[in-house]
């Protein structure tokens, strides 16, 4: 087995790598923030519960499955993987933000105080990082539901997920020892 191609490079070589690799991260982070906080939600509000959530389901399950087919066929399996969560993981707190916040426009006796966007933000990060600060709490049921949703999901993402990126990496770097 040879070594991978970031082995080859020199040591600065390496580092514009790793650099480009974060930098790809961080802009794509930045660009799914920054069209959360610009797109307009509010026709989604027309749509149907479980149609919004289908197409939240298949956006994700879409975008997942592209990232770890993009894993596999890197030459630098393991920084491609950070790219991959840097923009999984924001898509998945972003699809539930967006979900809480047009429960808060759409009623809102949903949580104890009405959502800005960056409020539905805000109560997505506390409820993944199993913080839960109290000052918004889900009061309905629909908005516990879709809580407890979240709330499985997460152990789910967590556990399934990076296992996911994983084996994919270990996939990308071993069909890449094949080939050389």
């Amino acid at each position: 087995m040879s070594e991978p191609p970031i082995e080859r490079l020199t040591r600065a070589q390496r580092r514009r790598v790793v650099a480009w690799g974060l930098l790809r991260a961080l802009i794509a982070a930045v660009v799914l923030v920054t069209l959360y906080f610009v797109i307009p939600l509010t026709w989604l509000d027309a749509l149907p519960a479980s149609a919004a959530i289908l197409v939240a389901i298949a956006l994700l399950v879409g975008v997942s499955f592209w990232q770890v087919i993009a894993i596999i066929r890197s030459d630098e399996p393991g920084l491609r993987a950070i790219e991959a969560l840097a923009v999984i993981a924001p898509l998945y707190l972003l699809v539930f933000a967006t979900a809480y916040f047009l429960m808060g426009y759409d009623e809102t006796g949903n949580f104890t105080q009405s959502l800005t966007r960056m409020d539905a933000l805000y109560f997505t990060v506390t409820v993944f990082a199993t913080v839960g600060f109290g000052d918004i709490t889900a009061v309905s049921q629909h908005a516990r539901v879709m809580v407890t949703i979240q709330m499985v999901v997460n152990l789910i993402l967590l556990g399934a997920g990076v296992r996911l990126l994983t084996m994919a990496v270990k996939h990308g770097r071993g069909e890449k020892a094949v080939e050389d």
